[in-house]
């Protein structure tokens, strides 16, 4: 059968984590626009299969290879194909049979399938920060040779790449980066110590994964996006800002060398910028909720507090020292990160882990691929015999 070359063919990286189900919400609404070809998960096995089964893709990855035979099983009566093994992301990566990649697997592990979509000239829109805050440099060399975009799907990113659409020849002074400033916005560090997991998971605005959420507890989110930023619109350190907006409701914005700032607007919604990265360049009708000025009559903003959230201040020295060094922070991050939401260390802990390890893990000004694997490792290593691990 011939498919439609109206609608547009996706793979969805990443398909039970927050980011992928909800572009499956939207690629339900959009059956007209959009076919779900590839979908992946790593251990939710048992969404993957209701999801295999709701949307019919062609192809399903399940990364844990203690799973497959349970994926495999439950799709026998359907003529999916059941692919299982870290391994089997990259080859699907590198499938002919999809448009755009939506790259939403959390952390370190999405770099490889996003490298291998941009070689095989695949449009990518990008949801997981980790890929260009590990090997930016690496990952944007692809894309360009490879005459292949990466549309951002990050809220904050989204709104930059919107604002910056009709201004390409005109210089950019500084972007600013929006963050909510979590749920424990002004409190200082007598009160984080007894922080909990059930606390820094309860986000005031987002409905968001529990990777992220932690991160956007302790400010590290808004520090692996300025790192990201600087990738994606080709900027020096110095020309991203950060600034606490609690609200959520202005997502990110540009100034321009002339004063003039633009921003881009809307209630705290993922799936708003997720179908704007999957319809581009056509923006298309949804019922998602309207912001309502009548409704919000205050707008704030203020400076972060980085004595206390200290991964921001972290997070600013790698994005400009360079190198290797947000590989290392990112490293020692997700694995601070995972023994935190497994009760092994405290919330002012992970600042201590990600610092130590950011240390002791030798530099690298410019480090290849290979080097950028090596480093993940030694500071995985190194930061879970910190914590013991």
């Amino acid at each position: 059968m011939i498919p439609d070359s109206n609608i547009k063919r996706l793979a969805i990286f990443g398909s039970t984590g927050s980011v992928g189900v909800q572009a499956l919400e939207v690629i339900e609404a959009n059956r007209d626009k959009f076919s779900a070809e590839i979908l992946t998960a790593h251990k939710n096995h048992d969404l993957l299969i209701r999801q295999a089964l709701r949307l019919h893709p062609n192809i399903v990855v399940i990364s844990d290879g203690n799973k497959y035979l349970e994926v495999k099983d439950a799709l026998a009566s359907t003529d999916i194909k059941v692919f299982g093994g870290e391994k089997a992301l990259e080859e699907a990566a590198a499938m002919d049979c999809y448009d755009l990649m939506l790259a939403a697997i959390v952390g370190y592990a999405g770099l490889k399938p996003t490298l291998k979509a941009l070689c095989n000239g695949k449009t990518v829109a990008l949801a997981n920060k980790e890929t260009l805050v590990v090997a930016g440099d690496i990952v944007i060399q692809k894309a360009v040779e490879n005459r292949v975009p990466i549309i951002p799907v990050d809220s904050e990113h989204s709104a930059i790449f919107q604002c910056l659409i009709g201004e390409t020849r005109n210089k950019i002074e500084k972007i600013i980066l929006t963050a909510s400033g979590g749920p424990f916005l002004g409190r200082k560090p007598n009160y984080l110590v007894n922080v909990k997991k059930e606390h820094a998971l309860q986000h005031p605005n987002w409905n968001m994964g529990a990777k992220i959420s932690i991160d956007s507890a302790t400010l590290m989110n808004k520090g692996l996006e300025m790192i990201e930023a600087k990738w994606l619109f080709n900027l020096q350190p110095g020309q991203i800002q950060v600034l606490i907006h609690p609200q959520s409701i202005i997502h990110s914005m540009v100034q321009f060398e002339d004063g003039s700032i633009k921003a881009q607007m809307g209630l705290p919604d993922m799936k708003l910028p997720i179908q704007y990265a999957l319809a581009f360049p056509k923006r298309i009708a949804s019922n998602f909720p309207r912001y309502d000025f009548k409704k919000i009559n205050t707008l704030t903003f203020e400076e972060p507090d980085i004595r206390t959230f200290r991964n921001l201040a972290l997070a600013k020295e790698a994005l400009f020292k360079g190198g290797n060094l947000p590989c290392i922070m990112n490293a020692a991050n997700e694995l601070a990160v995972f023994a935190f939401l497994h009760n092994r260390i405290g919330f002012l802990d992970m600042t201590d882990v990600v610092e130590r390890t950011m240390e002791k893990v030798a530099f690298i000004n410019e480090p290849t691929l290979d080097e950028y694997f090596e480093s993940d490792g030694e500071a995985r290593n190194y930061a879970a015999d910190l914590m013991h691990l």
